[in-house]
């Protein structure tokens, strides 16, 4: 078994903070419920651990909660499905496809207009150094 944590796929976050794929592959703040449900459909042996937190996480709200463990490899080392040897072909498909989830693309339909509000506000205004 291995464990996948949201903060692997997580765009907003730095290689030092945990992400494990590359920033333009990565999904922003994914849960552990959405990784669970990706893979679970492809046919791996899922198990959701929802009080789990992830060490380098200092955000302990509900929503970085949780790891994932998928069952890679069968007890003589074959791997369960052959499309994904490895850990990270895992993760690059898990962020491949939790953007197209239903949940997500319900979502993102009126988040973007409040997204652009919040920007443009300072404008130098500072003092000059000497």
């Amino acid at each position: 078994f291995i464990c996948i944590y949201p903060a692997y796929l997580n765009n907003k976050k730095t290689i030092a903070e945990g992400r494990r794929i590359p920033i333009d592959k990565a999904v922003e703040n994914p849960t552990s419920t959405e990784i669970q449900d990706v893979c679970a459909a492809v046919g791996f042996n899922v198990l959701l651990e929802k009080n789990k937190m992830y060490p380098r996480e200092w955000n302990r709200d509900v929503q970085y909660r949780g790891r994932v463990r998928i069952q890679l490899k069968q007890d003589d080392g074959n791997p369960c499905l052959p499309q994904f040897p490895t850990r990270k072909s895992v993760m690059l498909y898990a962020a491949e496809t939790i953007p197209k989830l239903k949940t997500r693309t319900q979502k993102m339909g009126g988040s973007d207009q409040s997204l652009q509000q919040g920007e443009g506000g300072k404008k130098g205004k500072g003092k000059k150094k000497k």
